[in-house]
């Protein structure tokens, strides 16, 4: 092996963060959320090659990605530009959500943890600001298509798959992030193919 094709095999995308042989990239859909989105990933997930995260924010410019376990300036995050922030995450014994107050999609700020859920747990027990947020329920959940990470149930979902429910019931327009599954699809075939090669039966 010449020092140039190791180089080569080791060239990172500096978008999606993989290597360029598994390059996300050309998944991605850019769309226009009224919804600000902002997603607070653990740092295992950052190099995981199943993780949705980076997808999901790149096809969202106006998303914001932070990476951690804590957050020093969790505040401004939250409340950045005036915008209400609600959690998505399902209600969790010990923690009293206050209700959210009707308001327009344009004032909302969608905050995502991207963890395990014993993970995203934890991030949630030590960054107190997460507990006093309000919380979205997600309604008529369908079956993930995330068949490349295993999951105790169908209907629990890849942070993109999510995110983009999340966001489509919060503006009233489940269609308008349509476009954001089929590339989730899209990647998660990607996947199981690299999957299949480096496994070969």
């Amino acid at each position: 092996m010449t020092a140039s094709s190791s180089s080569t095999r080791r060239a990172t995308c500096a978008a999606c963060l993989r290597a360029q042989s598994a390059c996300i990239c050309h998944w991605v859909r850019p769309l226009s959320s009224r919804v600000d989105l902002l997603i607070l990933q653990h740092p295992l997930e950052v190099r995981n090659a199943k993780n949705s995260a980076r997808l999901l924010h790149l096809c969202l410019p106006g998303s914001r990605l932070e990476v951690g376990e804590t957050f020093p300036d969790l505040q401004a995050l939250l409340y950045a530009d005036g915008r209400v922030p609600v959690l998505l995450y399902p209600e969790t014994p010990g923690f009293a959500a206050p209700v959210l107050e009707p308001a327009p999609p344009e004032r909302l700020r969608l905050v995502v943890l991207d963890a395990t859920w014993r993970k995203s747990l934890k991030m949630l027990h030590v960054n107190p600001e997460l507990q006093r947020l309000p919380r979205l329920a997600l309604h008529d959940v369908p079956a993930s298509a995330y068949r490349i990470r295993k999951a105790h149930a169908p209907h629990q979902l890849s942070t993109l798959e999510a995110a983009a429910l999340a966001l489509g019931q919060m503006e009233s327009d489940a269609d308008a992030y349509r476009p954001l599954l089929q590339a989730f699809d899209g990647f998660v075939q990607q996947q199981a193919a690299l999957f299949l090669c480096l496994n070969p039966s």
